[in-house]
């Protein structure tokens, strides 16, 4: 009987983790804010790591202040160092290892979307009025 139990548990825990990456784990977008954004000296700084993506994916800033995109690397090969924002026309090589900053000047509210060079690796800061 106890076997039983055991045996029954551990098939539900591997079919809910089967269930869990089937649907592609957590949700990254969840409703847990990221804890990236900071005021230093009236600018905003928006602090994202590139390593296979870019960490958070979604921030969360006010509009109307003057704000930075801080990129920090680490030993980063792929294509996360080729940072591309479309609506800025901006794109850049970060280095593998180091910051970039980013000036955004006075942010306007709304979604800014960035990517890796390929597409592959999105990111976006929703600068909330």
């Amino acid at each position: 009987m106890k076997s039983t139990v055991v045996s029954v548990t551990i098939a539900l825990a591997l079919i809910g983790g089967a269930v869990v990456l089937a649907r592609g784990g957590a949700d990254p977008d969840a409703a847990v804010p990221a804890n990236n954004v900071s005021i230093v000296n009236g600018i905003q700084i928006v602090d994202v790591r590139a390593r296979g993506g870019y960490q958070p994916r979604r921030s969360i800033a006010r509009a109307g202040i003057p704000t930075v995109l801080r990129f920090s690397t680490s030993g980063t090969f792929d294509c996360s160092v080729s940072l591309r924002i479309p609506s800025m026309g901006f794109s850049t090589i970060l280095p593998q290892t180091g910051t970039t900053d980013v000036d955004l000047g006075l942010a306007k509210a709304g979604i800014l979307k960035g990517m890796c060079g390929m597409g592959m690796y999105p990111f976006e800061v929703d600068f909330q009025g």
